[in-house]
């Protein structure tokens, strides 16, 4: 199938989950970009924003397994992975999975886990694929991680580090309601739905084979001209050689910006990635992959603010429409 036929359903699944995501399409739209190419995306937000009913409702809509673990100090990598069983009756091991054998996970308050729990994720994020009592087991496609952080409570919770956030291709957030009718048209819904989960009504607009259809489509069909390819090397190296960055976005972030860029030019519509592609999704896809120096951190620089300069001092290519 062509981009001409996929983009139908691909708005479909855009109206399906924004039915009962209400007020931030822009979200949604995000949501799905990162997931057409397999991304994990980290939502970094105040709790009751809607973010664990986003990541149920893209499971139903894309006609996927989906799978919600909650993330305490207590919670071991076996929790996760799997463990491996005696069974005495058959004299042999058995596999018993872990929640991680879905294609959505959604892993709620990440930060609350520690560190080998968190690193437990590691593989699956970035190689779809398990390591459980030195036998590997791959996950089948598609498999993306919907992570979800506090951003003010720090008590009891272990912070992510660089190496794992380096596997979010995106880090978003939600945000509150934006006007007071946004926040009216949510307790409006919630009385038409007359129950707490939506989603159990929510129709699948497509299966998983089609869902990895328009994968296989945005990763060989949609054309990235080297003009684009050059503005976007150029602005992750613009935000790396910035005077306030201890570190910055690596080869893996422009690669994760790239690739998101493809999945936005299918979901306009288009076989070709323009420069505006880039831009949609810059400060996603390269604020969390960069380390303010501490001096200007305690001024209140951030990652965010290091990206939006980068953009306005790399010069855009012109003409990068498909030959």
């Amino acid at each position: 199938m062509t981009v001409e036929e996929f983009k139908p359903l691909v708005d479909e699944i855009i109206e399906a989950v924004s039915s009962v995501y209400i007020g931030n399409e822009v979200v949604v739209r995000k949501t799905l970009a990162a997931a057409l190419v397999n991304g994990n995306v980290l939502f970094e937000d105040y709790p009751g924003l809607g973010k664990t009913l986003l990541a149920k409702a893209f499971g139903r809509a894309l006609g996927l397994k989906y799978t919600r673990v909650q993330f305490t100090p207590d919670l071991l990598p076996a929790d996760i992975l799997g463990t491996k069983v005696w069974r005495q009756n058959l004299g042999t091991f058995e596999l018993i999975k872990g929640p991680i054998f879905t294609h959505v996970l959604l892993a709620d308050e990440i930060n609350r886990a520690p560190p080998k729990t968190q690193s437990a994720l590691l593989e699956a994020m970035e190689e779809r694929q398990v390591t459980i009592e030195g036998e590997t087991f791959p996950l089948e496609r598609p498999f993306f991680v919907i992570a979800t952080q506090n951003p003010i409570e720090f008590e009891g919770t272990y912070p992510l580090p660089e190496a794992q956030l380096d596997r979010f291709l995106l880090r978003l957030r939600v945000g509150y309601p934006k006007t007071e009718e946004d926040e009216l048209a949510i307790l409006e819904a919630r009385l038409r739905w007359g129950k707490d989960d939506p989603t159990v009504d929510l129709k699948p607009v497509i299966d998983r084979e089609t869902f990895v259809g328009i994968q296989d489509l945005v990763e060989s069909g949609i054309y990235v001209d080297r003009s684009v390819l050059k503005y976007i090397v150029g602005l992750v190296r613009n935000a790396r050689s910035d005077s306030r960055v201890e570190a910055g976005p690596s080869p893996r972030g422009a690669i994760a910006l790239m690739k998101v860029a493809k999945a936005n030019a299918l979901l306009d519509g288009r076989n070709f990635v323009l420069p505006d592609d880039v831009k949609a999704y810059a400060v996603d896809a390269l604020a969390h992959r960069i380390v303010v120096k501490a001096e200007y951190s305690f001024e209140g620089v951030t990652g965010e603010e290091v990206v939006r300069e980068a953009l306005e001092k790399t010069p855009v290519p012109k003409g990068a429409e498909k030959r």
